[in-house]
């Protein structure tokens, strides 16, 4: 494959969840977790046996069709959805992190859902770590089955990882359902989702949308740098194996690994915010057009830098002032990410400094809240926030 084939591989991905992931998260607001769940996991394993499928037509003319079309399944799913693996699906001459995670509707909603109020920032960062040790693994562990298995065999791997995520989406599905029975909400929840309307967009408020920017601007100077990590520092610095380019590649998800969690305890940043500041109906639709949007950014990044890199195979040595033009590209879409940020941080605090706002107040302080953005458990007379 040559660079650009090799990326549009993410950005069939990146753009397949713009487009499926705002109707995803209409659909998992007007008919529960529990649908979401299981159509998503499903859309996963189907995408990714694809994929793996696609591998056994190596030299033919239906290697890319095949592996785009599994990339554009998976890509409907898991957007959508998150499970337990970061996936084993690689392209043997670039680096394994074939099928990271972005922003998973289905759980944000549950894990929004069920911490809002109290540790919800720790929640998404627990979620977090245990996504990106997957990463972590992934970096470590893929090339070396793949040497001893086969490319092949590796792809499979990653399928049989897709298996074992619907299961535990499932499990998950059952236990948000007993939940929500036991706390007699069941009925509350369904009878709040028929009265969400595709209208309700219009609602989200200034600092919903100036956090879609931020996201987008941030993973847009990360992911799609990772995809071409690896290749980077084999034509930058000679003596680097392909595994160890790797492994270099992912210290970014080691950092995160460690780091998420223990960072979830002292602020809530990003994906936490956006319950802060959106009705709790709306959230999944809130949480995937956001997605969308980030989605929308990562693939034009993705085809802007493969036109950069611009070489006809990919074994040839990529030349170090088209790197340079690369690392510009991400350094702009940085700066636009802080300048989006800031401006986040300002509007905010002339709206009450809900973002900022210390989690130790008092639980009357944490309700106090604009009418538009109350959580729905207050609206149906609970007291406060599950905690």
């Amino acid at each position: 494959m040559t660079p650009a084939q090799y990326n549009l591989l993410y950005a069939i991905y990146a753009w397949t969840n713009a487009l499926v992931v705002i109707l995803a998260g209409f659909l998992i607001d007007k008919l529960g977790n529990h649908f979401g769940v299981f159509l998503f996991s499903f859309l996963t394993v189907l995408g990714s046996s694809i994929f793996a499928l696609g591998s056994h037509f190596k030299g033919t003319p239906y290697l890319l069709p095949l592996m785009l079309t599994g990339r554009l399944l998976f890509g409907s799913g898991n957007g959508s959805l998150t499970n337990i693996q970061e996936s084993l699906t690689l392209i043997s001459s670039g680096p394994p992190s074939m099928n990271w995670k972005i922003a998973p509707v289905v759980q944000n909603r549950i894990t929004a859902f069920w911490f809002k109020g109290k540790e919800l920032a720790l929640a998404f960062g627990l979620t977090l770590s245990f996504s990106r040790l997957g990463s972590v693994l992934n970096f470590f562990f893929t090339q070396q089955f793949e040497t001893h298995f086969g490319i092949q065999w590796t792809l499979w791997g990653g399928t049989l990882l897709c298996m074992l995520g619907f299961i535990s989406a499932i499990t998950v599905s059952v236990l948000d359902k007993v939940g929500m029975k036991q706390l007699g909400l069941d009925g509350v929840v369904q009878q709040e989702s028929k009265k969400v309307r595709v209208q309700d967009v219009r609602r989200l408020p200034l600092c919903y949308w100036l956090l879609v920017l931020t996201i987008m601007f941030f993973y847009n100077g990360v992911f799609p740098f990772v995809a071409d990590a690896s290749k980077f520092i084999q034509d930058k610095y000679s003596g680097y194996s392909q595994q160890a380019a790797a492994y270099i590649a992912g210290a970014v998800y080691d950092s995160s690994l460690v780091l998420s969690a223990a960072v979830g305890i002292l602020i809530a940043s990003l994906w936490p915010s956006i319950p802060l500041v959106v009705p709790q109906a709306t959230l999944g639709t809130a949480m995937g057009l956001a997605t969308s949007v980030q989605m929308i950014g990562i693939g034009l990044s993705n085809l802007i830098i493969g036109h950069i890199l611009g070489t006809k195979s990919s074994e040839l040595k990529i030349p170090v002032w088209r790197w340079q033009q690369m690392m510009i590209f991400m350094l702009a879409n940085t700066i636009a990410c802080i300048t989006a940020s800031v401006s986040l941080n300002v509007v905010d605090k002339q709206q009450g400094g809900t973002l900022n706002r210390a989690t130790k107040r008092s639980s009357a302080e944490q309700v106090r809240q604009p009418v538009d953005t109350a959580p729905l458990l207050d609206e149906v007379g609970n007291e406060g926030f599950i905690n």
